[in-house]
């Protein structure tokens, strides 16, 4: 059974004139070009410790099969806002899982994807554990609640955002948690 026991986020952006390699360049931003990526869903896994992007960057190795949550966003629109951006949201319980939500879009600041990301990954674990909440009130209200109920650690978001390139080139945006076993 593989279950990863660390996790980094990381994120970059890749200009070219051809999608595919302003979506490799922007993993090479990232630092994750030379990886075997396989896209997974976005459970936290139990007792998962979360680290820098420098030294979780250090222990992966050319070649290696590597599971990620990979939020993308590309356009060749001049100036069109994209974005992507993942939310994290830990239990407090270490032997519990948490979320990563993801979102990948168009039109979003960075502030607006990152309060819509952590608001989906907590909102999905605040579900899980049984957080009575109203859905209809304002994310900050219902961060309160969350806070307040003593059973979410941490909340955070990771987000990538450009507007597309003023000549036409594509431009890519990700955002990735990089588990490691």
């Amino acid at each position: 059974m593989m279950v990863p026991r660390r996790a980094f986020f990381t994120r970059g952006v890749g200009i070219h004139r051809h999608r595919l390699q302003s979506f490799e360049l922007a993993l090479r931003r990232a630092g994750i070009e030379k990886l075997n990526l396989v896209r997974v869903s976005s459970i936290w896994p139990p007792q998962c410790k979360l680290m820098p992007a420098r030294i979780g960057l250090d222990m992966i190795k050319p070649g290696q099969i590597t599971h990620v949550v990979l939020a993308d966003s590309s356009t060749d629109e001049p100036g069109r806002l994209i974005c992507a951006g993942l939310g994290l949201a830990k239990p407090k319980r270490g032997d519990q899982y948490g979320y990563i939500s993801e979102h990948h879009g168009y039109g979003l600041t960075h502030k607006k994807c990152s309060d819509l990301v952590e608001d989906m990954a907590a909102t999905m674990l605040a579900t899980t554990l049984g957080i009575e909440f109203d859905p209809d009130t304002a994310y900050d209200e219902r961060k309160e609640v969350y806070r307040m109920s003593g059973k979410i650690v941490m909340t955070r978001s990771h987000v990538q955002t450009a507007k597309g390139n003023k000549d036409g080139l594509w431009t890519t945006v990700i955002s990735s948690a990089v588990f490691i076993p």
